[in-house]
């Protein structure tokens, strides 16, 4: 277990607060004249999956749990939940949706990834910072149309939807950056 300030929050930090393991999704530092600075976070329970907004003060310290980080293959869904082997041991794991949260988003099947456990038990799902997904469904673009930075939606095949730039078309492989689900690029042809 190590210590974190406030001044260090991070997306995706995993802090102790009373008792419980809770994940920062969102935090902004604010502060009001003549008072101290105030840290507004929006954290989601890792065990419940119930999301909760709390304010700290700057530079308050927080305890961060022994995370044990595993590489595993996400293998498939079904109806118990989110199937993963381990890539050291084989050993497979079923993970609920809330486990996986907004991560499903990116998943497809045999990419590799990281699980993370706590006390013997898998609490969250780490995906890569950088994903290569084909574009499943989008408008046609149109030849000509060199509007500079005009944008399109596009269906990914995990089923999620990016804003891409309009030369993207169906079966275009582009890298979409995990944490914000932002298209980066297109994909390099292998």
């Amino acid at each position: 277990m190590g210590l974190v300030e406030t001044k260090a929050f991070h997306k995706g930090l995993k802090i102790i607060v009373e008792s419980e393991i809770w994940e920062v999704m969102e935090y902004a530092h604010s502060k009001v004249a003549q008072r101290r600075p105030v840290v507004k976070t929006k954290l989601r329970n890792i065990k419940t999956g119930a999301v909760q907004e709390m304010s700290f003060s700057s530079g308050e310290t927080f305890t961060t749990p022994d995370v044990e980080r595993r590489p595993v293959q996400y293998l498939y869904t079904d109806d118990i939940g989110f199937h993963f082997m381990d890539t050291e041991n084989y050993e497979q794991y079923a993970v609920g949706p809330g486990t996986v949260g907004d991560a499903r988003k990116f998943l497809k099947e045999q990419q590799e990834l990281q699980l993370n456990f706590y006390d013997g038990k898998p609490i969250d799902v780490e995906l890569p910072t950088v994903v290569e997904l084909e574009v499943t469904q989008t408008e046609p673009g149109v030849r000509g149309d060199t509007v500079t930075g005009a944008t399109k939606p596009a269906t990914l095949e995990t089923g999620a939807v990016v804003t891409v730039p309009l030369f993207v078309n169906i079966g275009t492989a582009v890298r979409v950056d995990t944490r914000t689900g932002k298209y980066l690029e297109r994909a390099k042809k292998k």
